[in-house]
């Protein structure tokens, strides 16, 4: 997300949108093998559609609060900036979450 803030032309941001889509592209299927790694089978009829759920409509928000912050400022840099934090965030709930059971 940050080789996006650095983009300066055209070509450099087809190229950071190309690398970036490819790595995103796992993310979906991921949460469903991971639901399936980490739960039992028999859970998984609420699991899967719960997560994919919760995480469509979070990248919904994301691009629509990112439309919101450039119609308000006329720049999307804030926008990557607010996805950064909002990343950054998450990937501390996470180690937070990895952490408490760990204990």
């Amino acid at each position: 997300m940050v080789a996006f803030l650095m983009t300066q032309d055209e070509a450099g941001l087809f190229f950071v949108a190309v690398a970036y889509g490819l790595g995103f592209s796992g993310i979906v299927p991921a949460y469903v093998l991971a639901i399936r790694e980490l739960f039992p089978a028999a859970e998984a009829a609420w699991r899967v559609p719960s997560t994919l759920f919760l995480s469509l409509s979070g990248m919904a928000v994301g691009a629509w609060l990112a439309g919101w912050l450039h119609d308000r400022f006329g720049n999307y840099a804030l926008a990557w900036e607010v996805g950064i934090i909002a990343n950054l965030a998450a990937i501390a709930l996470v180690g937070w979450c990895v952490l408490r059971q760990r204990r």
